[in-house]
Parts: structure tokens; C-alpha cells; sequence
């Protein structure tokens, strides 16, 4: 067996770089507002950031390596949401609310009710599922050249180019020329980062167990946390061709969560859109190397935890346009492959495209994200197809 060493590249680093630059660009201003709703201090602030990070990088890492394939946790962006919409709860409630979440998504993995579930879902129904989440991404990129067209254009001749000349090497292409031409613009700056405090510290708050706070955020926390989540988590690893063991991995992230729950680590779960990054073919030509992809993706959680708000500021320095084509470019092929599988098979093709609509037009009831609902609707339309083939055959 390889060493990781070995397996490591150029490409895998870059790939797990952007990964972590999207995910925490996308979705770190809903952690603060999550904090501010619950009343926390600053100090218990930066400990939401190290609890977080720690827990996602920790995670990441440990099931990357375990599995040789490119396992990629994160914080429930959709958890957080809810969070912020919380009046009537006190910090010490809300963490005792984490910890239930927690024991809940690490009984649900477990049990293996979660996986039982995954194996029912068609993997064009799944691959619909992956390619509608993503394809937001690639809208997102090609909205900005509306605010940002030199850079934005730039980048895109660059992926052009390196798909051409350096296919291993053009998400990194593309990175360095976003990344020259801000600068240039003067869109890149960083003198309004705080380096006064290098290290976040962790701050323990004593849970408080409480039947509203059971209710009221830990009940719909892991709801949302699993459907929004974890589903299309899942969906991206069988799209992507990866067979992870999805019970193990599951319950490691609500351990997670039970044991960081004090230090401000509310839910985590298997990501979807910055894991694709690392199983795309950009990440690494052969994908039996792109778990190294999720390694540094891991690597780069574990550092801004530690380092707290000021590399976090880091990241949102970049411009959202960059962000925004960075990720649509890197997950071109994602979008394409998952498409492509979704309908291939004639049978399914009326499932599989009324799911991608469903998860691409971002509808959202009950607290709970299109992925599930597209799922729902993809589902029922295969029932339907299958019900009128076996009607067909009866007659």
C-alpha cells in the first residue's frame, strides 16, 4: 500500500485549499449570527470557531485516512440557520440541546437506519440529487461576471487554458490567476484582518438539559442536519463512485458533536459541495489518491481552529466573485459526470430530472432544504414509473 506521502500532490492540496475557502466563505457569517441569537460572548465566539474547526479537520482526517477515500465533514449550515432564528434560549440550554442532537445523529449512524435508507435511493435519483446541489454553484460563477467580468473572465480562460495544456493543474491555475488579478484590482486586501490573538482558546459552558430546549432546537437541529445534510452527503460519495461506510461515518460526526457540543460545536455531518470538490477528477486523476484531497482539507479546518476569527477573516478577504468562480469552475466535471449518470438510464429519467429541478430551484418547507424534497419528488415519480411498468406487464 502507498504511503499518503506518495499519494499526495500538488492538485490534492489545492483541491482541499478551495474546499475549505468555499466552505467557510459560504456560510461563516450564519455561525455569527447563530452566536449572536444564542447571546454568546466574544470569547465563547471564538470558541465556536475552534470547536468547529477542530471537529470538522479531526474528522476529516481521521476518516479520509481510515477509508483511503475522500470523506470531508462540515457544520451544518442549514443547523446554524436554525440557530439563528432562535429567541428564548439561553446558551447553557442550547448546549445541552447539542448534546442531544449529537447522541441522536451518532445513534442514527449506529443503528444503520441512516445507511438502509441511502441503499433504497436509485443512483440516478442520487446523481440528480448531487448535480442540482452543485449546479447552483455553476449560476453562482457565471452570475459574477455581471459585477466582476475581468476577473471572473480570467479565470475562466485560465481553466480553458490548463484543461488544455495542464488538466492536473487548472483548479491551481485558476486559483493564481484569480488570485493575480484581484490583487491587481485592488480587490484583494487584508489590513482589515485582527491579529491580536493568534490562538483561539476553548471556553466550556456547562450544559443545561431542558425539555423546550429538546423540542425547540435539538429535535429540529438533527432533522435538518440529516435531511439537508447528511442525505446529499451521501448522495455525493455514491455519485462520485465511493462505497464509504456510511453508519461509521455518520455516528464518528455525532460523536463529534456530543464531545465538542460544550466548546460550541453544534452538529456536524458529511458535506456534499466542498466534498465534491475533493472527488472531482481536478482534484486528483486517479481517484484512488483524491482522499488526500480531504486530508488537506482537514488539515486547513485544524489550523483555522486554532488560529480562531483571524484566519477565517483570512478567507473573506477574497472576493465573493472569486470565491464564486473558483467553485463553479472546480466542479464542472462534477456537475457534468453526475448528470450524465443521472440520465443515462431511460427508466429513470423522469425521476432523475424532476429531482435536479427540485434541488437546483432551492425550495424549502418546513425548515427543510430542497435536497430532501427533491429526493421526495424523485421518488415518488419512480414509484409512479414503476407502478404503471408493472400495470403494463399485467395487462
Amino acid at each position: 500500500m502507498r504511503s499518503v506521502m506518495q499519494d499526495f500532490s500538488p492538485s490534492t492540496l489545492v483541491a482541499g485549499f478551495v474546499a475549505v475557502l468555499v466552505g467557510y466563505t459560504s456560510s461563516v457569517a450564519i455561525i455569527f449570527q447563530a452566536t449572536v441569537a444564542l447571546g454568546a460572548t466574544p470569547a465563547q465566539t471564538a470558541s465556536w470557531l475552534w470547536a468547529l474547526g477542530l471537529g470538522m479537520g479531526v474528522t476529516s482526517l481521521a476518516l479520509s485516512y481510515w477509508t483511503r477515500q475522500p470523506v470531508l465533514t462540515a457544520w451544518s449550515t442549514p443547523g446554524a440557520a436554525l440557530l439563528a432564528s432562535t429567541s428564548g434560549v439561553e446558551m447553557p440550554e442550547a448546549i445541552g440541546a447539542f448534546i442531544v442532537c449529537g447522541l441522536l445523529i451518532a445513534w442514527a449512524g449506529a443503528s444503520g437506519w441512516f445507511e438502509k435508507l441511502m441503499d433504497r435511493i436509485p443512483v440516478a435519483i442520487a446523481s440528480a440529487l448531487l448535480a442540482g446541489v452543485l449546479a447552483r454553484f455553476g449560476l453562482d460563477a457565471v452570475g459574477s461576471v455581471k459585477t466582476a467580468p475581468v476577473l471572473v473572465l480570467a479565470m475562466a480562460a485560465a481553466y480553458l487554458a490548463g484543461r488544455r495544456l495542464w488538466p492536473r493543474y487548472a483548479v491551481p491555475g485558476v486559483l493564481i490567476a484569480g488570485v493575480i488579478v484581484a490583487l491587481t484590482q485592488g480587490r484583494l486586501s487584508f489590513a482589515g484582518i485582527d491579529t491580536s490573538q493568534v490562538f483561539a482558546l476553548p471556553v466550556w459552558t456547562a450544559p443545561t438539559f431542558t425539555w423546550h430546549a429538546a423540542i425547540g432546537v435539538a429535535l429540529p437541529l438533527f432533522i435538518v442536519t440529516m435531511a439537508s445534510q447528511n442525505l446529499p452527503g451521501v448522495a455525493a460519495q455514491r455519485a462520485s463512485g465511493y462505497t464509504t461506510p456510511v453508519s461509521a461515518s455518520i455516528a464518528v460526526t455525532g460523536a463529534a458533536t456530543t464531545l465538542l457540543a460544550p466548546f460550541g460545536g453544534y452538529a456536524f455531518n458529511l458535506a456534499a459541495i466542498t466534498a465534491a470538490i475533493c472527488m472531482g477528477r481536478e482534484a486528483h486523476e486517479d481517484p484512488a489518491r483524491r482522499y488526500t484531497a480531504s486530508m488537506a482539507a482537514g488539515f486547513f479546518y485544524v489550523l483555522i481552529g486554532l488560529a480562531g476569527g483571524a484566519v477565517a477573516m483570512l478567507l473573506t478577504a477574497f472576493p465573493r466573485e472569486l470565491v464564486a468562480a473558483i467553485a463553479g469552475l472546480a466542479l464542472l466535471g462534477t456537475i457534468a459526470g453526475a448528470l450524465a449518470t443521472a440520465l443515462k438510464d431511460e427508466g429513470q429519467r423522469d425521476a432523475a430530472i424532476l429531482t435536479f429541478l427540485v434541488c437546483l430551484s432551492g425550495l424549502s418547507a418546513f425548515g427543510i432544504g430542497a435536497p430532501f424534497w427533491g429526493v421526495v419528488a424523485g421518488g415518488v415519480a419512480s414509484a409512479v414509473a414503476a407502478w404503471r411498468l408493472g400495470a403494463v406487464h399485467q395487462a
